[in-house]
């Protein structure tokens, strides 16, 4: 059971957390409009990444939001209301989620090489309607968020200590709606995301192999300008995973154990953002460079802080726009 105390740390954590999440994911959308406007096209992979990005920001802001009316409002005088914001915060860490794992999907599907058959056509298919799968996405994000409106009671009955707006299962119903959307917005991402890393590490495994019995060595330089993506796809799925596991653990004291526990969910939500956010910007080593060298340059008017600043790395020449 967590208590008061604890509550108002994880509030005062979850918007340090939200500071360094719109911080990351406002720099992508900036780095990626100023991409477009050079080049007057959107990458598919950048586009992934905006939706990601619009996603993360509204997770935190609602997050933020319902923390607040739950430590402010200690009579629940607007119950639904707060009720609506935790369904708010189901709704968009479902499409963060999602985005997630098709992002992984399409770099799975642009790095690795396979003979054309049926799943491959049908991979490609879902990559040139990039627009229309985040469309979708977003819609089943909502559209499974909301219902727990309707299907839960949204008043405390966790514990002795009120969760303003905790909508908890009442009944059999609303209990399996629970399972369902765990089983919709956490297991099969995971499943989707562990697959392409598998196949993004078998074609890195025959990559490598291939380079090792070439003569003139001619593939080194493609390699070389993918290695920071897979290193960042990869991290990706390691970290989802990881957030994942917590997750589980945390909604299943909530549904069969009924403890006030949401709070810590919402936690686990908010730090998953802040750190696929921050291995987003590290996944495209210009995009990392631009970073630390206004970081640098912001030190550079204040001198007493000279020695907190960081190395700065040259981009590679054949560094891949479309990564």
């Amino acid at each position: 059971m967590i208590s008061i105390v604890d509550k108002l740390g994880i509030w005062l954590m979850t918007g340090m957390l939200a500071i360094l999440t719109i911080f990351f994911n406002m720099y992508l959308m900036l780095v990626i409009l100023r991409s477009y406007q050079k080049k007057q096209k959107l990458n598919p992979c950048d586009l992934i990444i905006v939706a990601i990005n619009v996603a993360s920001i509204g997770l935190q802001v609602f997050t933020y939001l319902w923390q607040s009316l739950d430590q402010i409002d200690i009579y629940c005088s607007v119950n639904f209301t707060t009720a609506v914001m935790l369904s708010l915060v189901y709704s968009t860490k479902f499409i963060v989620f999602w985005c997630t794992a098709f992002l992984t999907f399409y770099y799975g599907t642009k790095l690795v090489m396979r003979p054309v058959d049926c799943y491959k056509r049908m991979q490609e298919t879902i990559i040139k309607h990039v627009r229309l799968v985040l469309v979708v996405i977003y819609m089943s994000g909502f559209s499974h968020g909301m219902p727990f409106l309707a299907l839960l009671h949204n008043y405390n009955v966790t514990s002795t200590v009120n969760d303003c707006g905790s909508i908890m299962p009442s009944d059999i119903n609303g209990l399996a709606y629970v399972f369902y959307y765990i089983f919709i917005s956490d297991i099969v991402p995971s499943i989707v995301m562990i697959k392409s890393s598998i196949s993004i590490m078998f074609h890195l495994y025959h990559h490598l192999q291939d380079m090792k019995a070439s003569t003139n060595g001619a593939r080194g330089p493609k390699l070389g300008t993918q290695m920071r993506v897979i290193k960042m796809t990869l991290t990706l799925v390691v970290v989802f995973c990881i957030f994942v596991v917590i997750d589980l653990i945390v909604e299943s004291t909530v549904a069969l154990k009924r403890q006030n526990t949401i709070t810590v969910t919402v936690l686990v939500a908010s730090m998953y953002t802040t750190v696929s956010a921050a291995v987003l910007v590290y996944g495209k080593k210009s995009h990392w460079k631009d970073l630390i060298s206004t970081y640098n340059l912001f030190l550079d008017e204040y001198p007493c802080l000279t020695g907190l600043k960081v190395a700065e790395v040259k981009t590679e020449p054949q560094e891949n726009s479309n990564n």
